[in-house]
């Protein structure tokens, strides 16, 4: 997650003009044409509104978030660790390591599929059924939001009596809408620390629980207490907002784009490049933030020690010298895994493998069991937001009588 705007003096504005036309709101609403032409003019700017700079072009991109002695999340600024502490997410060197290591085995690939795969079979089938004669529904929170829960408590080992879907759904509203407060320089709202209170007493609670087998209890043997908390949640709000985004701009796109759809239909195989191409187009979390730990030379700017560097992942991700006509949703592009949605460098989302596993099988349930799904025109749906992006709702359709052949899902995840 980012941080708040620092404090270091503005360079003058007229020495990056774009940047100083730039508003947050636009970036927030449409972002695209205006990133597009930062990327093109000034691949640094400064942006007056962010108080910090802002990197639109791949290359300068990857360039940061590899060089963490030069661009680093560890500074007091950093808004996810004002709200639940340090933790992997806001650490680099060798605390970074330590935070991290405890959390990784199982999610690796292999570990992944046959740790998750038969659990987020069940929990997607039972939340279609759940829906499946209605004929209609907003799958952001009705769907996406369920299931990124339901595989991230389990993942976690978070079984305490209380946590329901509906409740670790509210504390992530709450913590994430604190961090999206502060980073845009607004008051932050007690609730925020209200809701990580109970996520860390939740936590607290499984670690102590008599069976102690859960990742988190495993963590506990090497962290201490307030960091196994702090990983807990931003790794549980990181997978929260990765696959509820990633699910529901998917649907978006290929509902938006139905002759994409039709080719996919009939031939699953082409299922992951769809996924990572809508990776690509819309990065459920827009922007990482790093802090310059000495003055540095970055393409055309001259960054000074203490300045915030954000790099746009969705402008990256468009780079037209990567991505040929890159405003296009297309299932067939030859490289959409190059995209840098998962961040990159000692940063990369260390969930990352379960999140495409999730939307995989999330994916491939819903267009077999409703084969008729399509949006609903009454209630059109764009993605938004300057730091998470995705549509606020998904309201859909499908005919309700049709069979539902609920067939098993084939190849590699």
């Amino acid at each position: 997650m980012p941080s708040a705007p620092p404090s270091p003096p503005s360079p003058p504005s007229p020495s990056f003009p774009l940047g100083a036309a730039t508003t947050l709101a636009e970036l927030a609403q449409d972002p695209h044409p205006r990133l597009a032409e930062l990327r093109a003019h000034e691949p640094v700017s400064w942006l007056p509104e962010l108080n910090g700079w802002l990197v639109t072009r791949r290359d300068l991109a990857l360039n940061v978030m590899r060089d963490s002695a030069t661009f680093t999340v560890d500074d007091p600024r950093f808004s996810t660790a004002q709200v639940v502490g340090p933790s992997m997410l806001s650490l680099d060197g060798a605390e970074h390591t330590r935070h991290r290591e405890p959390f990784q085995a199982p999610f690796r690939p292999r570990q992944v599929h046959e740790g998750f795969a038969a659990f987020i079979e069940r929990e997607t089938d039972r939340l279609i059924t759940a829906l499946e004669a209605d004929g209609s529904a907003e799958l952001r929170r009705a769907f996406a939001g369920p299931l990124a829960v339901a595989v991230m408590t389990e993942a976690l080992g978070l079984t305490v009596a209380g946590t329901s879907t509906d409740t670790v759904l509210s504390w992530y509203d709450s913590i994430v809408r604190t961090v999206s407060d502060i980073t845009a320089g607004h008051e932050p709202s007690p609730d925020g620390t209200a809701a990580y209170a109970q996520l860390r007493a939740a936590v607290e609670a499984t670690v102590a629980a008599p069976t102690g087998t859960s990742l988190l209890a495993s963590a506990a043997g090497r962290l201490t207490p307030p960091e196994v908390a702090s990983n807990a949640a931003v790794m549980m709000f990181g997978g929260i907002e990765t696959v509820e985004a990633m699910i529901t701009n998917a649907l978006l796109h290929l509902l938006q784009n139905p002759t994409q759809l039709a080719l996919l239909q009939p031939d699953f195989a082409l299922l992951d490049t769809a996924i990572e191409e809508s990776l690509r187009l819309e990065p459920g979390a827009a922007v990482v933030d790093r802090y310059a730990t000495r003055d540095t030379a970055l393409g055309p700017a001259t960054i000074h020690k203490g300045d915030l560097v954000t790099v746009s992942l969705a402008a990256a991700n468009r780079d037209p010298a990567t991505f040929p006509d890159p405003d296009r949703f297309n299932i067939h592009r030859e490289n959409p895994h190059l995209h840098l949605t998962f961040a990159h460098g000692p940063h990369h989302c260390i969930a990352a493998h379960l999140a495409r596993l999730e939307t995989r099988i999330a994916l491939h349930r819903l267009i077999d069991r409703l084969p008729t799904l399509r949006l609903d025109p009454t209630h059109p749906s764009t993605p938004h937001g300057l730091i998470f992006r995705k549509p606020p709702t998904l309201h859909v359709l499908w005919d309700s009588s049709t069979p539902t052949p609920n067939s098993e899902l084939s190849g590699p995840s």
